[in-house]
């Protein structure tokens, strides 16, 4: 198809001048393909083709192999497949002996004799249903078999997402796979008997969820040498499907769209005796075998590569191949698209009983099929000598006839007989059969009792036990009892928490970040980001095989708490006991400081006083809350209220603990503030060397408040002395002490300038009577002599001020001295 107009429109006239003044040809588009698009212009051609769209990663690989190829693919698989089967069929022929053992269907006997006891002991069904019974209760609460696990630093974000993903998976596992439940009692079922069980986890898209279902060992094929499925060369699920389903998953290009042609009648030989012994008959087993195998293969086209070069290493696959024609309808890669090392994905779990020499378990088939035979025969050599005893056959003369020879006499009855000679004793000879020995029936209960003990099904007889014995004692003996059905349990939870997390990653890789889901309580449902920071890990506990065990351990940490009740944490302890007990509302009965929330002094108060649980965070202001809890307790009449409870004590420790849990705080935030840094929350753990620094600073630290608090301590010691009456005392005699010796040192001063006055004054009149005299005796003599007095009286008076003023310095020194 040509397109004549151009891919812009122009008014009409100025593409033409346009076309003129440019001197550019017509473009000519033509479409030959709708895929493509040719674009002409002046012999110059340009060809726009489809880009090849981008190979999906896991897309069925068969589609683009060569037939021929596959053809050689699946008859090599198939007989590998032939090989693994031939290893192990020693383990599927006492699988088969083993499942006679069970004793599921009455054995119609006619030897020796038509009617003959057809009974099996009990002993592995007994096993086997009390194992399901105890596992499923363990693994499976009503509330939901999940539980979470935060990774790292524990914060309020992660506990939100650990609620939500154990809300999430509960969810997902009780209610939108309906099947999970059967499916895990099943595996139960079989786990113990034949000591290997397999659960599958994939998505399964026709669902449009995860599914987790049960694969019997009989249909897992291993390949010989494996320790281990993770690690197993091979891992083939032999499967049985119908024609209709397989149709369904070749329309949605999950599998090759061929020719089926008919299914083939080979039967399963393990199978065919599970139905005899249950009573099911398949007379028309039109369904398919498929086997789906992961294997490492190095397939031609799709090698793995080095800097471009082929390595020769064989990667993960998932091939699909038809029983009867070898037909591979599915190829998949089966590692991650991201994963540069091409790690194989594993979509089994296997759960074992007892590990032995390979990778199947032993059951108890295997451990105790050679009781349970033995039982079985002696319990019928029992029962038919029983029957024997009570109705007795025997020999009689030929000329004895007995009239309804074919009919047993009955109680009370009496027939006609007639004797051809003698006595009738002398023509009947009884067998001398036995009745039942008591060494035989003494054998029984050993064979028994040894391999009940041995498959951990015996009951410990509670008067074995002495009533005023120790919990430890009695913890010990259970310990003992059930140290191999606790291993075996341990075993359970390990592959039970491998199953939750490949659960946990399909989930997470079918959920976004948005919530589409409320529960009942409100909150939103898990999102693909929450997975990331919680790990998922059963409800069950893996030391404790039963509930009358952990019940026992609980007992001796309880008694253990009353010796040191400071150490424990109380209110935790009777929840866990309950919660054991499976006591519904634990969190009501018992209520968790962990449970509190941030309420204000006054509510604490109160709190304390009913002897609920309080605590303290971190934010709130300590200050306030201990000044408030101290005026309470220091209140009188609260005092006389709390002193007639019998509570008193209770009451009082609790509140005095209350307020350390403040004043902890409170001094953390003036460390804090005095080194100037936020510190660490003080939970979270700490690097080697983060926390050397902070121990530095936080003793410098430390060192600041101390010497605050030394200084206030000093100061508020300083008023107190003040206002101490005895104190004021003192201080006054002191003053008025210091007033008398200020009084005296003024006194002495003025009686030493009253001296010196008058000395002066003495000395000025001497001085005149001696000029006087001078004038008297003659001009020169008396001029002298009157110098020489003159200038003695000058040497007194100095003389005399100098005694004055050392004596007043004499007396403010000793009045100093006195102060």
């Amino acid at each position: 198809m040509a397109i004549d107009k151009a891919l812009t429109q122009m008014p009409v006239g100025i593409e033409e001048m346009a076309q003129q003044m440019m001197g550019e040809p017509d473009i000519e588009i033509e479409i030959e393909d709708p895929e493509s698009v040719a674009i002409r212009a002046d012999g110059l051609e340009i060809e726009i083709e489809p880009g090849e769209a981008d190979e999906d990663f896991y897309a069925n690989l068969a589609e683009e192999i060569d037939p021929s190829e596959l053809d050689t693919l699946g008859s090599d698989l198939l007989e590998d497949i032939k090989t693994d089967m031939g290893s192990r069929k020693e383990w599927e022929d006492t699988y088969k002996q083993g499942l006679t053992l069970l004793g599921l269907k009455y054995e119609e006997r006619t030897e020796p004799w038509n009617g003959a006891c057809g009974v099996f002991h009990p002993m592995i069904t007994e096993a086997v249903v009390r194992f399901q019974s105890e596992t499923i209760m363990e693994t499976f609460p009503a509330q939901g078999p999940v539980k979470t696990k935060i990774i790292g630093k524990q914060t309020k974000e992660k506990d939100e997402a650990a609620q939500r993903v154990k809300e999430d998976m509960n969810y997902e596992l009780t209610e939108r796979m309906p099947e999970f439940r059967s499916e895990h009692e099943r595996m139960l079922w079989n786990l113990p008997a034949t000591g290997s069980a397999f659960k599958k986890v994939y998505y399964d898209p026709s669902q449009q969820r995860q599914m987790s279902v049960f694969v019997p060992a009989e249909d897992v094929i291993i390949s010989y040498g494996a320790s281990a499925i993770e690690t197993a060369e091979r891992v083939t699920h032999r499967m049985y499907k119908t024609k209709n389903e397989i149709r369904k998953l070749q329309v949605a290009g999950f599998y090759r769209d061929i020719d089926l042609g008919d299914p083939p009648k080979q039967k399963n030989e393990i199978q065919e005796r599970k139905d005899k012994e249950t009573g099911i008959s398949s007379l028309n087993d039109d369904r398919y075998i498929l086997y789906e195998m992961h294997v490492n293969l190095d397939l031609a086209g799709y090698e793995d590569e080095d800097d471009g070069e082929p390595t020769g290493i064989a990667l993960p696959y998932v091939v699909t191949v038809m029983e009867g024609t070898g037909e591979i309808i599915a190829i998949r890669r089966n590692f991650y698209e991201d994963d540069e090392t091409k790690q194989k994905r594993n979509h089994f779990v296997h759960y074992v009983y007892i590990p032995g020499f390979g990778v199947y378990g032993f059951g108890l088939f295997h451990l105790i099929g050679g009781f349970a035979k033995s039982a079985t025969s002696i319990i019928r050599q029992l029962v038919d000598a029983g029957t024997l005893s009570n109705l007795p056959g025997g020999l009689k003369s030929r000329g004895l006839r007995i009239k309804g020879d074919d009919t047993p006499i009955a109680p009370g009855e009496f027939r006609d007989v007639d004797v051809g000679s003698g006595a009738i004793r002398d023509n009947i000879l009884p067998l001398p059969y036995k009745e039942p020995s008591q060494t035989l029936y003494n054998l029984l209960n050993t064979i028994v009792d040894e391999g009940r003990r041995f498959a951990a099904t015996a009951d410990m007889k509670i008067s074995d036990m002495s009533a005023q014995a120790p919990v430890g004692t009695t913890l010990a003996l259970l310990e003992r009892m059930l140290k191999v059905m606790s291993a075996v349990q341990a075993r359970v939870h390990y592959a039970f928490k491998q199953e939750l997390k490949l659960l946990a990653a399909i989930i997470r890789d079918y959920t976004d970040d948005s919530y589409d889901y409320e529960p009942e309580d409100g909150q939103p449902r898990a999102k693909a980001s929450d997975y990331n920071m919680v790990e998922v890990i059963p409800v069950s506990d893996p030391n404790a095989a039963t509930m009358s065990q952990r019940i026992v351990q609980y007992q001796a940490v309880l008694q253990l708490s009353q010796q040191a009740p400071q150490v424990y944490d109380i209110p935790a302890l009777h929840r866990q006991m309950l919660e054991v007990l499976g006591i519904k509302n634990v969190a009501k009965l018992v209520p968790s400081i962990d449970d509190e929330k941030p309420t204000d002094p006054l509510s604490e108060n109160m709190n304390m006083l009913r002897l609920k649980p309080v605590k303290a965070f971190m934010y709130q202001d300590h200050n306030a809350h201990i000044t408030a809890h101290t005026n309470m307790i220091q209140d009188p009449s609260i005092q006389a209220m709390v002193g007639q409870s019998p509570m008193a004590t209770q009451i009082m420790a609790a509140a005095q603990a209350h307020i350390a849990e403040h004043l902890a705080y409170a001094y953390r935030r003036q460390v804090q503030d005095a080194i100037g840094v936020p510190l660490p929350h003080p939970d979270e753990k700490l690097p080697e060397q983060a926390e050397v620094e902070l121990s530095r600073m936080v003793a410098e630290g430390s060192q600041i408040v101390l010497a605050q608090h030394q200084s206030e301590a000093a100061q508020a010691q300083a008023q107190e002395q003040m206002q101490d009456p005895i104190m004021q005392v003192e201080m006054q005699k002191l003053g008025l002490q210091q007033a008398e010796i200020q009084r005296k040192a003024a006194k002495d001063q003025m009686d030493a300038e009253l001296k010196a006055q008058q000395m002066q004054t003495d000395a000025q009149l001497k001085a005149g009577e001696l000029m006087l005299k001078a004038e008297m005796a003659g001009m020169k003599q008396e001029e002298a002599e009157a110098r020489f007095d003159l200038e003695s009286a000058r040497t007194g008076i100095d003389i005399a001020k100098s005694h004055s003023t050392l004596r007043l310095n004499k007396s403010k020194t000793k009045g100093g001295s006195k102060q």
